[in-house]
């Protein structure tokens, strides 16, 4: 029987997440009161070691990101950012670190900014997180109030400051490079790359920008030791995992599971299985810009290299299960409908491509499944010429449930 393993949400419901002295009492603080005066050196050899990948959905090496920030030619000011702008669908896991324990998020971001040497750090937060935001508020000044936050903190040569700054509800703001314009107070359209942040971030300064979960995984790396860390999960995906699951299951929620266990086991042991005990009919992983498995493939492991190499995705890790009694003709029309309205306008291919790709589907909708399948085919070769000239990962998007449906449940449209 599969049951959590809790290092993110260890002290979840314990105490008020907004009590600084709880946390540090439970620890908190330990971590980066432990590197706090040694070379940035070790701190990045101990978060490549551990082979974190990136929580929010890309997957991308931790470790090669935080030191390639860190060697960055341009020996100037340096930002550290928080990605919390969650805005993929059925995803809702760093809203519960924001406001069961930020702390450990900020804990988190003075790792990451001792480890490249930066003064001054960002949390972007999606702006309908109302307790989020006042929780992060709440934590910062009383970080400060401890000195673990401004001057010379615990009376050493490190200054950090930190302010939050808020979303105003666009999906595309997620996208790290079109995060960067909004906080510097610009529209939120992507930027062209390279550059990437290493080397020209915020305001064309080397910027790290990591996610909620990738960021609080810092102090528990630390905390655990580099050896016990890499005990927990894979060979290729170490540690745990934060799982959103929603759709027709029985007990929807967030869950915090070792990496390594399988897709069957978290949609029956976790989520208690299908709602009113319907049989399945697929799951959709990684949320509108994931992929669609069917029931046989369910045997597979949490691992990103293992679903990468079964054409699946883990992304941002949510899982929004379908039921026999549910439509993936309806789920299609939904994803098509966010994508062509969270288009930002900027490139033709996206603006244009998803409009067309959202209204061929909407003519076939009551057609039979040949039909159908034969639209998808053509909605397919549309979405790869899309994600080629497309400017950032919206109009590369598409690509990913189309193609996943076509190859793993075409025999499953209604």
């Amino acid at each position: 029987m599969l049951k959590e393993k809790r290092l993110l949400l260890k002290h979840v419901l314990s105490y008020e997440p907004v009590d600084i002295q709880k946390y540090i009492d439970q620890g908190g603080y330990s971590a980066f009161k432990n590197i706090l005066n040694a070379p940035k050196e070790e701190i990045l050899t101990i978060i490549d070691k551990s082979g974190l990948k990136g929580r929010g959905g890309a997957g991308f090496p931790t470790g090669y990101k935080t030191k390639a920030t860190s060697d960055s030619a341009f020996q100037c000011l340096k930002y550290v950012v928080c990605n919390a702008d969650e805005g993929e669908p059925g995803t809702y896991k760093d809203r519960v670190l924001m406001e069961q324990n930020p702390h450990q998020l900020i804990e988190g971001m003075l790792i990451a900014a001792k480890a490249i040497g930066s003064m001054w750090g960002y949390i972007y937060v999606r702006g309908e997180y109302y307790e989020s935001i006042e929780k992060i508020k709440l934590a910062i000044k009383q970080a400060e109030e401890n000195n673990l936050i401004g001057h010379n903190i615990l009376g050493s040569d490190f200054s950090f400051k930190l302010e939050l700054m808020l979303g105003a509800g666009s999906y595309l703001c997620g996208e790290e490079l079109t995060l960067l314009e909004s906080i510097e107070g610009k529209r939120g359209y992507p930027r062209i790359k390279p550059p990437f942040p290493a080397e020209k971030g915020l305001w064309q300064q080397p910027t790290l920008i990591n996610n909620v979960e990738t960021l609080s995984n810092l102090p528990v790396i630390f905390n655990l030791g580099i050896d016990e860390y890499l005990k927990l999960g894979t060979v290729n995906s170490h540690g745990t995992k934060l799982v959103c699951l929603s759709g027709d299951i029985k007990y929807p929620g967030t869950y915090e599971l070792e990496m390594g266990c399988t897709l069957r086991d978290i949609i029956y042991d976790i989520g208690g299985g299908i709602h009113d005990d319907n049989p399945l009919k697929a799951v959709l992983i990684g949320g509108a810009a994931g992929t669609f498995a069917n029931e046989s493939q369910l045997d597979l492991q949490l691992d990103y290299t293992e679903l990468k190499n079964n054409g699946l995705t883990l992304g941002s890790g949510a899982l929004i299960i379908i039921s026999e009694e549910s439509s993936i003709t309806k789920t299609l029309s939904s994803i098509f409908d966010f994508f062509r309205h969270e288009s930002c306008g900027k490139c033709v291919p996206c603006r244009i491509g998803t409009h067309h790709i959202c209204e061929l589907w909407k003519e076939v909708e009551h057609e039979n499944k040949e039909t159908k399948i034969k639209v998808l085919e053509q909605l397919k070769t549309m979405a790869e010429e899309i994600a080629i000239s497309s400017l950032c990962p919206l109009g590369q998007s598409p690509i990913l449930p189309i193609k996943s449906i076509l190859a793993n449940c075409s025999n499953l449209i209604e």
